[in-house]
């Protein structure tokens, strides 16, 4: 009997076993969490999970560090770079230097941001290890019971089970629309926009979102023809209409064509360039080009990761969860751009530690999504936080608005960064600052300064009484306050 027995355990085993060896799938039972994707999102939960003791693997089928960092935030941050040299370089007589010859080397520019990029993925590797974080290369898909399956570039699968959880962070990607498909060379998205082979003479840009403007910037600084087509009434539409107009007007200074309240109804790419087709007010209109950027967006990347088969809920392509990122499956969890929240760098890296401390027993505090910061880094940049004037009104709140623009400000002047300005809305009855919006030289820099002021309740009288720094740019955020309050004294 116990011959038989054990002659049947054995079989069993030799039959699972076979099973595997066919299905190339390995079997690994050791880790509390497992973060799919290594995003600003993933990596840092990652570190924040293993700083608390917990076992931790990241998967990753790229590169370390996800979209942002090669292909997103960093990169294009070293494009502009290259692109505000140049203009320095450009305008050199306006500060008293004289410089001949000057030009943009377009491959140069494209080279360094690729350098930049490798060396922060490199700067993730030694992270990692630093922190005694397992890397998994290939693609990740959750199973049911806790488990995740990981396939890597040669077909193999490797299945392994989680103690505490698995963080879903895989991002997400540049959106396509039907009518303006990207075949990677004559339609582009960002990814082909920041490693073209040769600069091209025109562009159209369709979106004028952070990633449209940014772009927009850079290509018309190095000699680029651009023309921004945006379906809404004013670019970069989620800012406040005020710094909409000011972004709008220092564009067309710079050269940059807007069609706003306008759209691409179809591309034709059958001949050496493109004749894109759009629809304005007056009418349809067709513009030649060599290059179609779309910037109209990004979508989830959620498809194929398993979500049906465990059962995660999600909703107009995105995942639900609750206040500390649990879907509604217990020990799956999901945060970044795969939710339907800000698809924000520093919002996904928020999200990822406040789920990681959730998980190791810790009480932190929900992510104030009313006090996100939003930057845009074309130039002049641009940096909000909070409500705009409209939304403010739009609610039935009493509000006082100050302004401040640099053409007053010392500073800027000195610099040579006039335009721009900072707008501070405050509820009148409490003077509780209720929103900042910032458009100017370096402000991306300065709005944090506004979230801080933001999350201690400061009121608008406590922040003139706070002393800045002179000469500063920094000097206009007090300055707008004390506009707001009929107190200011350089305007």
């Amino acid at each position: 009997m116990i011959t038989q027995i054990i002659l049947c355990f054995f079989r069993k085993l030799f039959r699972i076993i076979t099973y595997f060896r066919k299905h190339k799938i390995k079997y690994i039972m050791n880790y509390d969490i497992i973060v799919i994707g290594s995003g600003p999102g993933g990596y840092v939960a990652a570190i924040r999970a293993s700083q608390l003791g917990l076992k931790t693997a990241i998967i990753e089928r790229e590169n370390l560090g996800g979209i942002c960092l090669n292909w997103g935030c960093i990169p294009t941050k070293a494009l502009l770079k290259s692109a505000n040299v140049f203009e320095y370089l450009s305008h050199a007589s306006d500060y008293g230097i004289t410089v001949k010859g000057a030009e943009a080397d377009f491959g140069a520019m494209v080279q360094r941001s690729r350098e930049v990029a490798k060396g922060m993925s490199t700067g993730i590797q030694f992270l990692m290890k630093k922190n005694k974080i397992d890397v998994i290369n290939g693609t990740g898909k959750v199973l049911p019971g806790k488990k995740v399956a990981v396939t890597n570039d040669k077909g193999e699968t490797t299945e392994y089970t989680v103690e505490k959880g698995i963080i879903i962070a895989t991002g997400a990607r540049s959106r396509q629309l039907p009518n303006l498909p990207q075949d990677g060379e004559k339609v582009i998205g960002y990814r082909e926009a920041l490693t073209l082979k040769k600069q091209p003479k025109k562009m159209v840009v369709v979106g004028s979102g952070a990633i449209g403007v940014e772009f927009a910037y850079f290509y018309n600084a190095i000699g680029t023809e651009v023309t921004i087509v945006e379906y809404m009434p004013n670019i970069v539409p989620v800012e406040d209409a005020e710094v909409s107009k000011q972004l709008a007007k220092s564009f067309k200074k710079s050269g940059i064509k807007i069609k706003t309240n306008s759209s691409v109804e179809s591309v034709d790419t059958s001949g050496k360039g493109c004749v894109v087709t759009v629809k304005t007010k007056k009418g349809e209109e067709k513009i030649e080009c060599d290059v179609v950027l779309s910037a109209v967006g990004i979508e989830a990347n959620i498809e194929n990761i398993g979500l049906e088969d465990v059962g995660i809920v999600t909703d107009r392509g995105r995942i639900l969860v609750n206040d500390y990122y649990q879907t509604n499956i217990p020990g799956y969890y999901a945060i970044g751009d795969v939710l339907p929240t800000q698809a924000l760098a520093h919002v996904a890296s928020a999200e990822g530690i406040i789920c990681v401390e959730k998980i190791a027993g810790l009480n932190p505090e929900p992510l104030d999504y009313d006090n996100i910061p939003g930057c845009t880094y074309c130039s002049p940049e641009v940096a909000s936080v909070g409500m705009t004037e409209e939304q403010a009104k739009e609610k039935g709140i009493e509000i006082k608005v100050g302004k401040f623009p640099f053409s007053a400000s010392g500073k800027a002047s000195a610099a040579g960064a006039k335009d721009g300005f900072v707008k501070l809305i405050f509820d009148a009855k409490y003077g509780e600052l209720l929103g900042g919006h910032l458009i100017g030289a370096n402000v991306t820099e300065m709005i944090a300064e506004i979230v801080a002021l933001r999350k201690l309740e400061t009121t608008g009288h406590e922040l003139i009484k706070t002393v800045h720094p002179h000469p500063t740019m920094s000097e206009a955020i007090m300055e707008a306050a004390a506009a707001a309050y009929d107190e200011v004294i350089h305007l």
